[in-house]
């Protein structure tokens, strides 16, 4: 019995869309744009859809399921030995299609909106989190070229450079300005960060599950909010 499976290759606007009935071979090829791509699959007899895991696969995912469709979602590194030649929209379906045939290619779970924001939250921290620890590299250094030396611990260098800008006159005058913006910088990325956090912490003490997780050893809330997603 023939079973039809959709390849999507997602774009920004213009989605490629390859239909196979059997095994092998590729019956239609299309391409949408993204105002009719859902027109257009809410219309096919539910199917195998294989999209690759990653950009917004989750959210085309979750809209595409109440047509009827099974959708899978293709690890990117799987999908990418199974393009042939030049990539192309093309190529990339049709390797979607040659890597939705092998068994032992786990598909990724679908997300729901909530694990999905639940992610985002942890990815904005980290990303606060890296451009902090940036700026604080940089005021270390740029201090340390100067015979000032920050105590170690991140927790230390605000404080120490408001102190030094109040008190010190080794600091150039010419960097004073830019040396103030940047530890105002530092207090607003972890205000930022604390307010995830917080927003976390509210979460964690509606939900049994991260709380179950919370009670093993060395689980703390960044780690069990993150097992959700």
């Amino acid at each position: 019995m023939e079973h039809t499976t959709i390849a999507v290759d997602l774009a920004k606007s213009v989605f490629q869309v390859a239909i196979s009935h059997k095994a092998g071979r590729v019956d239609v090829e299309r391409r949408l744009s993204r105002e009719r791509f859902l027109e257009y699959l809410a219309k096919q007899p539910p199917a195998t859809v294989l999209l690759e895991a990653c950009g917004s696969a989750h959210y085309w995912a979750r809209r595409l399921q109440p047509f009827g469709h099974t959708v899978r979602l293709l690890p990117a590194h799987d999908v990418h030995r199974y393009v042939r030649r030049n990539k192309t929209d093309r190529t990339d379906t049709k390797g979607l299609l040659e890597a939705g045939r092998n068994d032992e290619i786990h598909a990724v779970p679908v997300k729901t909106v909530d694990q999905q924001a639940i992610a985002s939250l942890h990815r904005l921290r980290s990303t606060w989190l890296a451009t902090r620890t940036a700026r604080l590299n940089t005021v270390r250094g740029l201090l340390r070229e100067f015979g000032l030396v920050i105590p170690v611990g991140a927790q230390h260098v605000v404080p120490e450079v408001r102190a030094l800008l109040a008190e010190s006159s080794d600091v150039p005058d010419l960097m004073r300005p830019s040396l103030a913006s940047a530890c105002d910088e530092i207090e607003s990325i972890e205000q930022h960060m604390r307010a995830v956090e917080r927003q976390l912490t509210t979460l964690a003490r509606d939900r049994d599950d991260i709380k179950l997780l919370q009670t093993v050893p060395g689980v703390g809330l960044l780690t069990a909010t993150s097992f959700l997603t």
